[in-house]
């Protein structure tokens, strides 16, 4: 009993000292880390059950991504030869190094952390280490197949309760709830929606399991809004 006791009297000693958003980079931090060794290592999904079905979506962000790294990977080779000051080389060295550490494990993180369509029909909406949502099957009221181009960031929602969770500044699949659902954004903030839109590299199968799934919580069908063009996907 004493080291569950001198655990929880741990976590509340950092909970009082160290402000929460540096708790909530720490943990990003080494989330990143996890992530990027799963990948390495080659463990699989994260959070998969048997019987549940992985929405991969990093596939639309690889291109930039290691696009980006390859920037770092140069300004850090350059700024090595440039600057002559050695704390300053030192710094930046660190600096660069980082930066190139945060593009490949936030990569890494988004590759081994998918969306999940639970074998209950449930829906868990995550963007690698940064995001995780979670929507029970019987708050699903619809979702269907429909591209849009948003410009709000990862889990960003508007006024009228709608979060956007575009990869390479595109959704595919837009899931509407018969009540919101509470979640906490990129940065720390509650926010709440009523539809989700999120991207997945391939959106029929997780619709039609996300259909299925709620017939099976239901005993019955699962609405099916039409799309954009009056017709059902």
């Amino acid at each position: 009993m004493r080291a569950p006791r001198r655990a929880f009297a741990l976590r509340a000693a950092i909970a009082d000292t160290v402000p929460a958003p540096v708790r909530r980079l720490i943990t990003h931090e080494f989330s990143l880390a996890a992530g990027l060794l799963r990948w390495v290592s080659r463990r699989g999904p994260q959070g998969v059950r048997a019987g549940d079905l992985p929405v991969p979506y990093a596939p639309a962000q690889a291109a930039t991504l290691y696009g980006l790294l390859f920037v770092c990977v140069v300004e850090t080779v350059a700024l090595a030869f440039l600057i002559p000051w050695p704390v300053v080389h030192a710094i930046a060295l660190v600096v660069d190094v980082w930066g190139c550490f945060l593009v490949v494990a936030l990569h890494a993180s988004c590759v081994v952390r998918p969306h999940v369509v639970g074998a209950d029909g449930s829906l868990r909406l995550r963007y690698g280490a940064l995001l995780d949502i979670r929507i029970p099957a019987d708050r699903i009221a619809s979702v269907r197949c429909d591209r849009r181009f948003p410009e709000a960031g990862p889990g960003a929602a508007d006024k009228n309760g709608i979060a956007q969770l575009a990869v390479g500044g595109q959704t595919t699949v837009t899931v509407e709830l018969t009540e919101p659902v509470g979640y906490t954004r990129v940065l720390g903030s509650p926010a709440e929606a009523r539809v989700f839109r999120f991207y997945a590299d391939d959106p029929a199968p997780a619709v039609a399991a996300l259909r299925a799934g709620g017939r099976a919580a239901s005993g019955g069908s699962t609405a099916q809004t039409p799309g954009p063009s009056g017709r059902e996907p």
